[in-house]
């Protein structure tokens, strides 16, 4: 799925409310930002934050962070949220593998919803579970390792099986198609996925984690 370039993306994010622009700042201060001490947990690639936003509204007791490399993407998910209240969500426009600048021991749990599969070998270590990320994530979990992954693409969620066990994680929940799923898995769909349904293309879902 492809999105359209946002004209002036640069200056909609410069002046968002919701758009953190300089998010080391924060480090090991998110709670002092949004005000308590609820749970924090961060969407990595947000896309245009369907997933992210609505999450924050069903949910008002824990605060969520999405991150978005793409400028576009990132300008939309805070043109929608133009007039709006949510008190719990913060965005930040960066590269994931520079969350340690950004967060200490304060993340609760990690989303990875329809992250770019990188199917080439060369390009194996961007994939966000890749063993490099799973070792950032070390970082910033506060305490309990928390991930939970969605994704169409068949490939990539085998390989995040597969490196996610090796490194100790425990699988609490795994679907192979989440929308049909005998034992139904709360959820709020992404763009993406929503196209995907329309498809009745299957969804890969694993819900995994590790205490220390």
């Amino acid at each position: 799925m492809e999105y359209n370039k946002v004209k002036d993306a640069a200056n909609i994010i410069k002046n968002s409310n919701y758009v953190i622009n300089n998010p080391e700042k924060y480090k090991n201060k998110w709670n002092d930002l949004f005000g308590n001490k609820n749970p924090i947990n961060l969407e990595l690639g947000m896309g245009r934050g369907d997933f992210i936003i609505n999450m924050a509204l069903k949910y008002p007791n824990i605060n969520f962070i999405g991150l978005e490399l793409n400028e576009s993407q990132t300008a939309t998910a805070a043109t929608r949220l133009n007039n709006q209240k949510i008190a719990n969500l913060k965005l930040i426009c960066a590269d994931a593998k520079n969350i340690v600048n950004y967060f200490g021991k304060e993340i609760d749990t990690i989303y990875l919803t329809f992250s770019e599969p990188w199917p080439k070998k060369h390009d194996e270590s961007k994939r966000f579970t890749h063993i490099s990320y799973l070792k950032l994530y070390d970082r910033i979990f506060k305490k309990n390792k928390h991930i939970i992954l969605k994704t169409d693409n068949k490939g990539l969620f085998a390989y995040s099986l597969e490196t996610l066990s090796q490194y100790w994680y425990e699988f609490n929940r795994v679907s192979l198609d989440l929308h049909h799923d005998e034992d139904p898995i709360p959820n709020i769909m992404t763009d993406f996925e929503k196209q995907y349904f329309k498809e009745n293309r299957p969804i890969y879902y694993v819900d995994a984690s590790f205490k220390d």
